[in-house]
């Protein structure tokens, strides 16, 4: 029993990564994707998932090596501007996502609170709610009740789009067709672009690989622990596959067969219910709003671990400033149900952003990396760097369909 407690722990960083990944930024982003193109960008997420499994387990592996995190090691061998730039591109990504997530999770249970009363409840009050919730969580300021409560949210998520997988599978072979890369048409109404990189913006997430190193020193793990590590990377990205093609697979088999292009969330709830019954409807609202949870709880302690980072201090999420920090963050929510913005297009581009920074993340673990005096033996093969450029190459691609897709959105208001 306590082997399987001590295996179960180990694999908690994971599911924080996880959690943190796949929110409703990802659900939003490949139930988009599966909406307007089927499966033919299942690709898109096979390759992203490979690239984060690698970048996880890189940025683990130099912390492990160096004792260093990844900011730190920016402030310490590029220049503190370098650490300054992520912490200020980060926390801008993250307040675009917290203004989408807690749009979306009001949106949805507004919708499906119509089927129990009469007219609904106000998306402000679900806002204010899930707000309350996840803040409550972060004033306990302890990691550890991060993530066992990140587990249950993660666990629940899993399961509920699993489900939904099963009930709307579309067929075998279109989930194979969606191996092969290709760029579908972009139509009027549709911006291919902007959903293949908000696909990858949310899955090879630059935070991801900062935060992994942060949660590896606070783990206290070091060479002998380089099995765990490595498990505990494809771990993660084997549950971000698993999940996003679920999603993205839901979504296929009802709205794309169906023609309708994904604008608000709630058309899943309306449409699941004809082709599914209302258990699917359910099913996928209980996700949806598992996911949601389960990244806001990184998303309102990310600015705080990194600040602690950057100061090379002890991380203490209880300190009278990051309260107030977490607090305007969380607030943040309010913005869709207050003003009645569009949340997923605030989502997608969001997550779109995210694809800008990646290639700075990945030039600066290759320049770090690569620094003998500070790797020694451990210092990156050529088998590695070969690799690292092909995910920089593709991160600068990334970048190119991010702009293009954000400028033509932006275009088309």
């Amino acid at each position: 029993m306590n082997n399987i407690k001590t295996f179960f722990k180990s694999l908690l960083p994971g599911i924080f990564l996880f959690g943190f990944t796949v929110g409703t930024g990802s659900v939003t982003a490949m139930a988009k994707a599966g909406a307007d193109y089927g499966m033919s960008l299942l690709w898109t997420i096979f390759i992203s998932c490979a690239i984060t499994y690698f970048l996880i387990h890189l940025f683990g592996k130099f912390t492990l090596v160096t004792g260093l995190t990844a900011l730190q090691s920016f402030k310490r061998h590029i220049h503190p501007a370098v650490s300054i730039f992520f912490i200020v591109a980060l926390t801008t990504q993250i307040c675009g996502s917290v203004i989408g997530v807690m749009g979306i999770l009001a949106d949805v249970c507004f919708e499906w609170s119509k089927n129990f009363i009469d007219g609904g409840v106000s998306p402000i009050y679900f806002a204010l709610f899930f707000i309350a919730f996840v803040y409550m969580i972060f004033l306990v300021g302890r990691t550890e009740v991060f993530e066992k409560v990140l587990a249950i949210f993660v666990g629940i998520m899993a399961l509920c789009f699993l489900i939904n997988f099963v009930i709307l599978m579309p067929p075998a072979l279109e989930i194979l067709k969606g191996m092969v890369p290709n760029v579908p048409d972009t139509g009027a109404d549709k911006n291919s672009f902007l959903v293949i990189a908000s696909m990858v913006g949310t899955t090879v997430f630059s935070g991801l690989f900062i935060l992994r190193t942060i949660l590896v020193k606070e783990a206290g793990w070091t060479m002998a622990d380089l099995k765990t590590q490595n498990r505990d990377a494809l771990f993660s990205a084997f549950l971000m596959f698993i999940v996003s093609t679920s999603i993205m697979a839901a979504a296929a088999g009802s709205l794309y067969i169906k023609g309708i292009t994904l604008v608000n969330v709630t058309q899943m709830i309306n449409l699941l219910e004809p082709l599914a019954g209302s258990a699917a409807v359910a099913i996928f609202t209980i996700g949806l709003i598992a996911a949601g949870v389960s990244s806001q709880f990184p998303n309102v302690a990310l600015l705080p671990w990194l600040l602690d980072d950057f100061h090379e201090r002890k991380p203490n999420l209880k300190r009278p400033s990051y309260r107030i920090m977490a607090l305007v963050i969380s607030l943040l929510g309010l913005i869709v149900p207050i003003f009645n913005a569009k949340p997923i297009a605030v989502m997608v581009s969001s997550q779109a952003f995210g694809a800008l920074v990646l290639p700075a993340t990945v030039g600066c673990i290759v320049y770090i990396g690569n620094k003998k005096n500070l790797m020694g033996e451990h210092k990156f093969s050529t088998i590695t760097n070969v690799i690292l450029s092909m995910i920089f190459i593709f991160a600068l691609v990334m970048s190119y369909m991010s702009y293009h897709g954000i400028v033509s959105t932006l275009q088309a208001l």
